[in-house]
């Protein structure tokens, strides 16, 4: 389905994908909602970061997180094989205060990982220095270290007796989760950076007898000046990357992937795909429609729920990113009422980090089980849930305090879901998924 979408593309169509990187259960659940809607397939990835062989952030390696999206797909009455999965940033990104010898290692198991656990989309990022390497790597290192991850990826699919994955490549590659410092503007990657790096990966592909590959390298990790920090959204200007656009006129098989797309308008987001953008990744923007929903709720529970049983969520996740401040300090700077506003409601969303853990989970969980408990009278939906209060009428959607949390969700993936769909696109009809 992948493959089919990228030489859609390539053969003229305006179609893409969205990319959902988050490893949160309701965003993923979000996601799967979105697709048997659009009765289309599902692309979600697990970033390395996130999901890795000793657990991530979130607890999990590869299978246990390949185990939790088919679990959800299934609960949803949602076809595993519509299910696409995906490893983003793997490399040596997680070990970069190591060496590079004792990274790559690391890295050559976190590929191996994902792959035997069947996922089909791997992205290859040695663009991240380590800490013997000099401050910027050349295209030849990169393109060098990716070989060897390849080589590995390989070996890992043949053993477990699955079909190649399909590869994203590239040396200017944005930070994971959005940019630290403050930004003013980017500027796109220039069309002979682009060239050269395409050029240095298959040049080491080659060496290393992997060639036969290279048909699978479905797409380039390029800079279209989009980001985000934690208070600015940079705009796609289509006009910048006119020539950049050229580049893949003579390559057969490859789009562009672009990330840090979180909070680009949809005109934006269509233009990208248009433009050969082909592979759209979106995160922090999925778990900050899930905080806003949430903080929503709490706001409507603190209305009906007396206060010795109320969740506290808010509180709790203040105390929790008090008590454990790694996740964002340093990412978060100003006075104390700044540095409280960015914890809560910055684009770069930091506080996704914490909803894995016990206690903010727990307060997560008592929020939702109290206004269940209770019902929510559709006037404080009407004001604090919006959207959510025009498809309650209609009939869309019920008044459930779930299912009004994994609707905002989707409020933040609809635009990225018409961006990627051409005007005639024929949808697949999907038994018993869920609309």
């Amino acid at each position: 389905m992948l493959a089919d979408t990228i030489n859609r593309h390539k053969a003229g169509e305006s179609v893409g994908v969205y990319s959902v990187c988050s490893a949160h259960p309701t965003v993923v659940e979000a996601a799967i909602a979105q697709a048997a809607a659009d009765g289309s397939y599902v692309l979600i990835e697990a970033t390395s970061n996130q999901v890795d062989q000793f657990g991530g952030y979130t607890g999990l390696r590869p299978a246990e997180f390949r185990d939790l999206v088919l679990g959800l797909a299934d609960g949803a009455g949602f076809p595993r094989d519509r299910v696409v999965l995906g490893g983003d940033h793997l490399g040596p990104n997680r070990w970069q205060r190591e060496s590079a010898s004792a990274a790559m290692a690391k890295a050559d198991v976190l590929i191996a990982a994902y792959v035997e656990a069947g996922y089909s989309k791997i992205h290859l990022d040695c663009s991240m220095s380590c800490a013997d390497d000099p401050a910027v790597l050349d295209d030849e290192v990169v393109a060098g270290r990716a070989a060897r991850l390849m080589r590995v990826a390989e070996d890992a699919a043949e053993r477990s007796g699955a079909e190649g994955p399909m590869y994203v490549i590239g040396t200017e590659v944005p930070v994971p989760g959005g940019a630290h410092e403050t930004l003013d503007k980017l500027t796109p990657t220039p069309a002979d950076g682009a060239r050269q790096t395409i050029a240095a990966h298959r040049a080491s592909f080659e060496e290393a007898g992997l060639q036969h590959v290279w048909p699978r390298v479905m797409a380039i990790v390029v800079q279209p000046g989009v980001e985000f920090d934690h208070l600015h959204v940079i705009d796609y200007e289509r006009s910048t990357t006119a020539e950049l656009q050229r580049v893949l006129d003579s390559e057969e098989h490859l789009v562009f992937e672009a990330h840090s797309t979180d909070y680009q308008r949809p005109a934006q987001l269509r233009e990208l795909v248009e433009d050969h953008w082909a592979v759209l990744k979106v995160g922090p923007a999925l778990t900050f429609a899930m905080r806003e929903a949430l903080f929503a709720l709490t706001f409507i529970e603190n209305e009906l729920i007396p206060r010795p049983s109320r969740s506290n969520l808010v509180e709790v996740i203040e105390r929790r990113m008090l008590d454990n401040p790694d996740y964002w300090q340093g990412y978060y700077e100003g006075d104390p009422i700044a540095q409280r506003t960015a914890r809560r409601y910055s684009y770069s969303d930091r506080l996704r980090y914490y909803w894995a853990d016990d206690e903010v989970d727990a307060a997560r969980r008592t929020l939702l089980s109290n206004l269940d408990r209770t019902g929510i009278p559709m006037p404080l939906i009407s004001q604090f849930l919006p959207y959510q209060y025009d498809r309650i009428r209609a009939g869309e959607l019920e008044p459930v305090a779930q299912s009004l949390v994994i609707d905002r969700i989707r409020d933040a993936m609809r635009p990225y879901s018409r961006a990627c769909r051409a005007a005639t696109t024929n949808t697949l009809a999907f038994t018993g998924a869920a609309e």
